[in-house]
């Protein structure tokens, strides 16, 4: 009996030790994901490859944008949260499609891309406070002739699966029995290549991400950006449901970038100023929605 009693009382120390450490961080209010980012040392970031100007490779296969840099902010105050400063940062590339099967299953701690805040998305995630918001337009070459939406009427148009721009696209179609003929690009980059191939009239998405994808072509002043704004499209980073604690981490991380001014050079940063790959600037002065939101920051969802 004797010869057990020391391993034992090793191993039920060890325990004790084990749920005294859990317990401290529950009781610290740590939650669940900064749990799971302690334990294994790293943190992992959900990133778009080719969301100009928010999230994409620039020409050294580096993950860079506006959203990206909102997003090194969060992961300085998570290192700084758990006294972590030498945490990996894992990032890892997503598409519209697998950006939220991704959060839930782990794989991602923290999306960082351009995800529409829609209503009914948060009953599978949590959304972050609102960084951007953009309205659908089109993006077309400058002698088409298309000017507006209804004069996309039977013609092939494409946009990017997965969107609340093909959501709208589809149904502004059938409402209106216009005959465009839909297509669904996986990204940005796909989306844009297909109109430049000429296998159709009209790329319809965000009008800021139409505006990156113009940037990236031989000749931008090959192609306009039209179209009556419809829609408004709230941009913010998803995280899990149920963890209160990471979600009030980076939302007081991104409302205190708004209010104390510093996301308004972060911003002319990257919409006025020449950007990566090809040192073009958006000539994108913030919106008036934009510079409200910034002045009362909040994370409401679009219906």
């Amino acid at each position: 009996m004797k010869r057990f009693t020391l391993p034992l009382l090793a191993l039920l120390s060890a325990l004790t030790g084990l749920h005294s450490a859990n317990a401290a961080d529950a009781a610290s209010g740590i939650g669940p994901t900064l749990q799971k980012i302690k334990e294994g040392n790293v943190i992992a970031i959900g990133h778009r490859t080719s969301s100009i100007p928010f999230s994409y490779y620039d020409e050294n296969q580096k993950v860079v944008g506006y959203s990206q840099d909102l997003c090194n902010k969060v992961i300085d105050s998570v290192k700084a949260r758990l006294n972590m400063p030498n945490l990996e940062v894992r990032m890892i590339p997503v598409t519209s499609q697998n950006r939220t099967p991704l959060l839930q299953n782990g794989t991602i701690d923290l999306e960082c891309g351009v995800t529409s805040n829609l209503k009914d998305r948060w009953q599978q995630v949590s959304f972050n406070t609102t960084f951007f918001v953009a309205s659908s337009r089109i993006l077309t070459r400058k002698d088409s002739g298309i000017k507006d939406f209804p004069d996309l009427a039977n013609k092939a148009v494409v946009t990017n699966a997965g969107t609340t721009s093909e959501r709208l696209l589809r149904t502004l179609n059938e409402r209106r029995k216009m005959n465009m003929q839909i297509q669904s690009a996986k990204d940005y980059g796909e989306a844009f290549l297909i109109l430049q191939s000429g296998r159709v009239a009209a790329y319809v998405m965000d009008d800021i991400l139409l505006a990156g994808a113009r940037t990236t072509a031989q000749k931008p002043n090959d192609w306009l950006l039209t179209g009556t704004p419809f829609g408004a499209e709230p941009y913010g980073f998803m995280v899990r449901k149920d963890d209160p604690q990471f979600k009030q981490l980076v939302d007081g991380t991104l409302s205190g970038l708004m209010k104390s001014g510093e996301i308004n050079r972060m911003y002319a940063k990257w919409f006025t100023f020449p950007i990566p790959p090809k040192n073009v600037s958006f000539n994108f002065p913030m919106p008036e929605d934009v510079k409200k939101l910034y002045a009362n920051p909040s994370d409401k969802p679009m219906d």
